[in-house]
């Protein structure tokens, strides 16, 4: 597959997440405080829980269903540690947000 528009810039702030469907895969968007704009898989690897109903802080996603945490910057699991979000590429034309959702996304967990 080919990068595909999911957004533009006005659709997401520096320190925010959004949550989008680019064919019909759910995608996590974050833009960290005072990094680059990362896209997650959209849902918590632990039960499936969409991680855009939980908290963002500009540094840390949140999950809301049993507060599994992880790093916005890289998706490392950070409580617990052994599980990473599945990462997908990323990159801005202009004012779009490009995704690569891929079919060879892995969705890690413990």
């Amino acid at each position: 597959m080919a990068f595909e528009k999911i957004c533009t810039l006005d659709d997401i702030w520096e320190g925010d997440m959004n949550s989008f469907d680019l064919n019909g895969v759910e995608v996590l968007l974050v833009w960290p405080s005072g990094g680059e704009i990362k896209a997650y898989q959209g849902v918590c690897p632990h039960q499936d829980i969409p991680l855009c109903e939980g908290k963002f802080d500009g540094k840390v996603i949140m999950c809301r269903a049993h507060q599994w945490t992880f790093d916005a910057n890289s998706g490392r699991g950070i409580n617990p540690g052994g599980c990473r979000l599945a990462q997908y590429p990323a990159k801005i034309l202009g004012d779009d947000i490009l995704v690569e959702v891929g079919s060879t996304v892995t969705l890690h967990s413990l």
